[in-house]
């Protein structure tokens, strides 16, 4: 069972900008039907995980916005306060390490894969504790100067694959090893 971080990015590192939105992603065009997208990526997904941050944004400015929750996988939430829970979705919020959240999600997963969904911060700590086996990341053609950072870790990371898909650039990598342990 993978745990992967799957995101996208900014050519200068960032999965936000400065005022944490993604309007400069969805400005760039993306086949939903081609290589390293989204949709196969989450049907082998069989638990999630993201933090506060994330799970705020996915809630404004889906949930509020009239969509439904969009995962029909268990997710759970890293937060150190009380957030509104979305009716009708199997989300499980948390504190604390994150070593047994990924036992519980590995319970829930049924053997698929575990998402990372962000940010990057999250993934690092998945990194720190051992626990994150790939990066994947759909990089956009912008630069943003500021934001929240891909993933705010030293890693040592082994290329898998790499595809474009119209305008990103897409590459899976293994997590060898921190550099900094």
């Amino acid at each position: 069972m993978v745990t992967a971080y799957f995101t996208a990015s900014s050519l200068d590192g960032f999965i936000t900008d400065e005022h944490n939105e993604l309007g400069w992603l969805f400005k760039q065009p993306i086949d939903a039907n081609g290589p390293m997208h989204y949709g196969p990526f989450i049907d082998g997904v069989g638990a999630l995980v993201m933090g506060a941050t994330t799970y705020l944004w996915i809630k404004e400015h889906h949930v509020d916005a009239g969509d439904e929750w969009g995962y029909s996988q268990p997710a759970w939430v890293m937060t150190h306060r009380d957030l509104p829970v979305v009716e009708g979705a199997d989300v499980r919020f948390r504190r604390g390490p994150v070593a047994p959240v990924h036992a519980e999600m590995t319970a829930a997963a049924g053997g698929k894969a575990l998402w990372v969904v962000g940010g990057g911060d999250l993934a690092g700590q998945f990194a720190d504790a051992g626990l994150l086996d790939e990066v994947w990341v759909q990089y956009a053609p912008v630069t943003l100067r500021g934001g929240a950072p891909l993933l705010p870790r030293a890693l040592d990371l082994e290329l898998l694959e790499i595809a474009r898909n119209e305008a990103f650039l897409c590459g899976r990598y293994r997590v060898v090893d921190q550099i900094d342990r």
